[in-house]
């Protein structure tokens, strides 16, 4: 404890008074502590992430306090890079003997998560448009899923196709395949476009080092099986109180991968229409339906989960400003899995072509919002890895703890 106390009264002694950038815990009091070239919040995160330097109790906990043993400041860069790297499971703000209400308030996963947040908006192209979202996500998910769905089903409506006798589930009667491929083209490349674009300023911003297969395997193993929302010891997140569960992490499993599983069978449909020569419809017990049930399933289950943790969840363990943002792009997954599987299950119907407009209206809508929304976490968290995997491959000149 004095020595925690000696630490914090040595930065703050450091700073020059022509420091101007002050940031006062809204949690209680606490020493002042100034960072130039930081956001409040990254100076806050710089803050505790010093605190955290001289504890070292969370070290097993996540790749983050590894990582923060191999600095003793923490630049605009670092403070990016560890709150990508954070997976928000709050296993060290429970553990923290110096969180609020005690004088440090240390809230690590609050902290991290604001940056996060930032970093989105920060890094999104364009930027404007990151902006927009971050402020009103939820209203511009649902507004624009609404305003495309609706345009696509009055488009129906003007050349008599709303409502049609049973079409044995061919979508092309509806929407020309050509004219599907160019809206959907169009709007998937945009999506990859902006997301291809913001990723690759953080990467070049938090420079690297050199890439390795070894690493890349690591980062993809800890990404693909979400290793670091066990909580540093295999029993789960703490969502609404001191108790851990594993449902944050089973939940995120079923959105990715019922998400993959729906963008495989889009890839399978594909490839049977231009290698095969197999154009839709599709028997129900095809690979490519197959596929996309299971998807759609996973994109119920999987969302539906996470916004039910997310109503639950202890505020003080995020950023509640950005939970319209997480709760647009839940909403998105939502209506894109139950309009998919209505259709699916009414492909045969006269409300067929209804139905198929009002889904491409809230897939549309989704890809638009990628780059934006929640989703671009899993991207800057990806890039987060294996930086740490690269990292944990160098020598570790500081030598203050272990990798």
């Amino acid at each position: 404890m004095q020595q925690l106390e000696a630490l914090v009264r040595d930065a703050r002694d450091q700073v020059s008074p022509s420091e101007d950038r002050v940031l006062r815990n809204a949690g209680g009091p606490q020493p002042e502590f100034r960072v130039l070239a930081l956001t409040g919040p990254e100076a806050e995160v710089a803050r505790q992430m010093q605190i955290c330097n001289a504890c070292r109790y969370c070290e097993g906990f996540c790749a983050v306090f590894p990582a923060m043993t191999r600095r003793l400041e923490f630049g605009k860069a670092d403070v990016n890079y560890l709150a990508n790297l954070c997976h928000n499971c709050g296993a060290c703000y429970h553990a923290c003997q110096y969180a609020p209400p005690h004088e440090f308030a240390v809230n690590v996963p609050h902290a991290m998560a604001t940056v996060r947040g930032q970093t989105y908006a920060e890094y999104a192209w364009p930027p404007a448009l990151g902006a927009l979202y971050k402020r009103n996500g939820l209203t511009v998910a649902l507004a624009l899923a609404a305003g495309l769905a609706l345009f696509l089903v009055l488009a129906l409506a003007r050349n008599g196709t709303l409502l049609h006798a049973p079409l044995a589930g061919n979508f092309y009667a509806i929407f020309p395949h050509n004219l599907m491929a160019a809206m959907f083209g169009a709007v998937f490349g945009f999506a990859v476009l902006a997301l291809g674009i913001g990723v690759t300023r953080f990467w070049r911003d938090v420079s690297p080092g050199q890439v390795s297969a070894p690493a890349v395997a690591e980062a993809a193993k800890n990404a693909l099986t979400l290793k670091y929302l066990d909580g540093g010891h295999g029993d789960g997140c703490n969502e609404e109180d001191d108790r851990f569960t594993l449902a944050r992490r089973r939940f995120h499993h079923f959105t990715f991968y019922g998400f993959m599983l729906c963008f495989a069978a889009t890839s399978v449909a594909t490839l049977y229409h231009y290698l095969l020569g197999l154009p839709a419809p599709y028997a129900l017990t095809s690979l490519p339906v197959l596929l996309g049930t299971a998807g759609g399933i996973g994109l119920l289950v999987g969302p539906a989960g996470l916004l039910w943790l997310n109503l639950r969840r202890d505020p003080a363990q995020g950023d509640v400003k950005q939970r319209p943002m997480d709760r647009g792009f839940i909403a998105l997954l939502l209506l894109t899995s139950a309009t998919g599987l209505a259709l699916l299950a009414w492909r045969d119907s006269g409300a067929m072509g209804l139905l198929l407009a009002v889904h491409l209206g809230v897939v549309m809508a989704l890809f638009a919002t990628l780059p934006y929304g929640k989703f671009a976490h899993g991207i800057y968290r990806s890039a987060a890895l294996l930086k740490s995997a690269i990292e944990k491959r160098q020598a570790n000149k500081l030598q203050l703890g272990s990798d």
